[in-house]
């Protein structure tokens, strides 16, 4: 079978590996979409000290969608021919591989295959390409929960890419009011108002007053602020969690889902006096499938947009250079052209 493996920055082996078969309890899967993800970029053109978790000398990719193709005796959840998707944690047998699942491979062994479990079936709703984007709208929607979004609120997403786009979609989806998307790529903001959201860039002027402007005025320690119960960090700055300390309402959570290497220094006198929470989002859990599932069933066409390029196996490199101009891309598919 082809496979990608990845050798270190900027240094991807394309070639072949043996084609797994099915054990009685397992499935193989072939893939359909397989989605890049930020992480494969990062790792690509910096190595693998990124806090990302993606090894040298495996095949790796992550974001897929995929079709049953081999069934051992004993599997009664799957036939040949279902679509579905591989839960990353799960799938190989061993959480370690999440990051390094085979998404840029032609065929995956999923070993004591269940339904919900290690794999989930894809709706028919949901096209092939936007499928590809279930792991990162997990990801998303992990973060948004993590927000402890209320029916009526408003939000500011920091970060026009996928996951920040995926984590505005739940927060709607969720019942929040409006949601301020902020970047700095005039090209990924015209997506996200294509979507529904506020945008700005923030090269542009700064977010408080702009944010005041769009969502309206609330109460902060030290006066107005933006009307903002939930702050979702998708870029990993510690600029913007110094946003959130300096003008968060009372009240106001945030939440950080972009990867952050950087030391930070806290005022907790200032946290505690304006009742503010911090928190971390990694990964996903069962239940954002199954709500992701809910909103692409509802969403397809509209979240088609977010695909702004595909690329052939052979053409991976390509489709990562490509995800790594954020002016004038946003989710890059690697398609298997699988009839």
């Amino acid at each position: 079978m082809k496979a990608a493996i990845y050798q270190g920055k900027k240094d991807i082996q394309m070639g072949e590996l043996p084609t797994p078969h099915a054990g009685r309890n397992d499935v193989v899967i072939q893939n359909l979409y397989a989605g890049i993800c930020g992480s494969d970029v990062a790792v690509y053109n910096e190595g693998t000290e990124t806090g990302r978790k993606i090894q040298s000398g495996g095949e790796f990719g992550h974001e897929m969608v995929s079709r049953v193709v081999e069934v051992g005796a004993n599997v009664t959840d799957f036939k040949v021919g279902d679509r579905v998707y591989p839960y990353p944690l799960l799938a190989r047998g061993d959480p370690k591989y999440a990051g390094d699942l085979g998404g840029f491979s032609e065929y995956i062994l999923v070993p004591n295959a269940k339904l919900n479990q290690q794999l989930y079936l894809v709706p028919d709703a949901i096209s092939d390409r936007v499928a590809a984007m279930i792991e990162p709208f997990t990801v998303g929607t992990c973060a948004a929960r993590h927000g402890h979004p209320h029916k009526g609120e408003n939000a500011i997403v920091y970060g026009a890419g996928t996951i920040g786009l995926a984590a505005a979609t739940a927060l709607k989806f969720f019942g929040m009011k409006e949601v301020l998307v902020i970047d700095q790529s005039d090209f990924r903001l015209g997506i996200a108002q294509k979507l529904g959201f506020k945008t700005f860039n923030n090269q542009n002027g700064h977010v408080k007053e702009n944010a005041i402007q769009q969502l309206g005025s609330s109460r902060g320690l030290h006066g107005e602020c933006p009307n903002a119960a939930v702050y979702i960090d998708a870029v990993g700055r510690n600029e913007i969690l110094q946003d959130f300390l300096d003008f968060g309402t009372i009240d106001s959570r945030f939440v950080t889902v972009g990867i952050n290497n950087h030391q930070v220094s806290l005022d907790f006198l200032e946290l505690i006096y304006s009742s503010k929470s911090l928190g971390g989002s990694g990964g996903y859990r069962p239940q954002d499938v199954h709500t992701v599932l809910q909103i692409m069933s509802q969403q397809n066409e509209q979240l088609d947009q977010i695909i702004t390029k595909e690329v052939d196996w052979a053409h991976l490199e390509q489709g990562i250079q490509a995800a790594t101009d954020v002016n004038h891309h946003l989710k890059v598919l690697v398609n298997y052209h699988v009839n």
